[in-house]
């Protein structure tokens, strides 16, 4: 998926780079195979509302607002209808134009708090929310409105990033770093070890360790969660859970070097035996090396 952004404000890039991602995923769901383009202006609330009251006689601001390109018959979505994306193939994108896409920051940071999930969940949401919209969704009926819900479920869900899920507490984060723990690889050291990274944006990434016949090449839990993470696109940890038997599974060294390229002050949480313990980064590494330690 193709978009041209128009950014009347500056956002966070956590922000564009989790809406690209979920514009993606928007298209594999709907199985549209075709290059699709979309234009998404990010303005404030003044800006959406003037074009709320020109373009829809709604004399108002509202959090997204759609505008497909494609006029969908009554029942058809984008999946089924391949003919008239065809249509809409614009030769200086190089791709299907979809529509344009307009969102509010101040809605999307005001609906985060009010649903007590991350902005970048909020920001994510609407874009799916959207493009439903120019797939030809609608929620006007009461059967539309089912049909455009799972469909948008469907979507956050395959990018981990179900709207409705509530905060994850530091027990169920335990409780996952467990189950890691039982995917163990570790014929070597007979120690096994699960982990369960939590990022700000209500993502949670299991990791567990994962031993080489040359020893040299294991990789611990921690980092297993970690590159798990970023190579999804994640990037801002606030918790990491660690789990295992025998003795209190702290970091190592290596593995608390590379929490700290990313999230110095994430809080670390152990356990093993039924027993649990927990520090911030900063008191397992003090004085740690990290990018700002290469600033210029």
């Amino acid at each position: 998926m193709k978009i041209l952004w128009e950014l009347d404000t500056q956002v966070d890039p956590t922000w564009l780079t989790l809406m690209q991602k979920a514009a993606e995923a928007a298209l594999i769901a709907e199985g549209v195979e075709r290059e699709c383009a979309v234009c998404i202006r990010i303005c404030d609330d003044e800006a959406i509302h003037e074009i709320n009251r020109e373009y829809r006689g709604v004399d108002r601001a509202t959090d997204v607002l759609s505008f497909p390109t494609v006029n969908y018959p009554a029942g058809v979505t984008a999946g089924q209808a391949d003919r008239l994306l065809r249509r809409e193939w614009d030769d200086e994108a190089d791709a299907v134009m979809l529509g344009d896409l307009i969102i509010s920051v101040p809605h999307v940071i005001a609906q985060a708090k009010e649903y007590g999930h991350a902005v970048q969940r909020e920001a994510a949401y609407l874009t799916v929310h959207g493009l439903c919209h120019l797939m030809g969704y609608d929620h006007m009926e009461e059967d539309e409105k089912r049909q455009m819900r799972t469909m948008e479920e469907k979507i956050l869900s395959s990018i981990a990033m179900e709207r409705d899920v509530q905060p994850v507490s530091d027990e169920a984060l335990l409780a996952m770093a467990r189950q890691a723990m039982e995917r163990s690889y570790s014929p070597y050291s007979g120690y096994a070890v699960g982990a369960a990274l939590l990022c700000a944006d209500g993502r949670v990434f299991q990791g567990c360790n994962i031993e080489n016949a040359s020893f040299g090449l294991t990789n611990c839990a921690e980092r297993t969660a970690v590159f798990k993470a970023v190579s999804e696109g994640a990037g801002d940890f606030t918790v990491i859970a660690i789990a295992a038997s025998g003795s209190a599974p702290w970091p190592c060294g290596a593995c608390r070097q590379v929490l700290n390229e990313f999230a110095p002050g994430i809080r670390v949480i152990v356990t093993w035996d039924g027993q649990t313990d927990e520090a911030p980064l900063s008191q397992l590494l003090p004085h740690g090396f990290g990018p700002k330690s290469l600033d210029r």
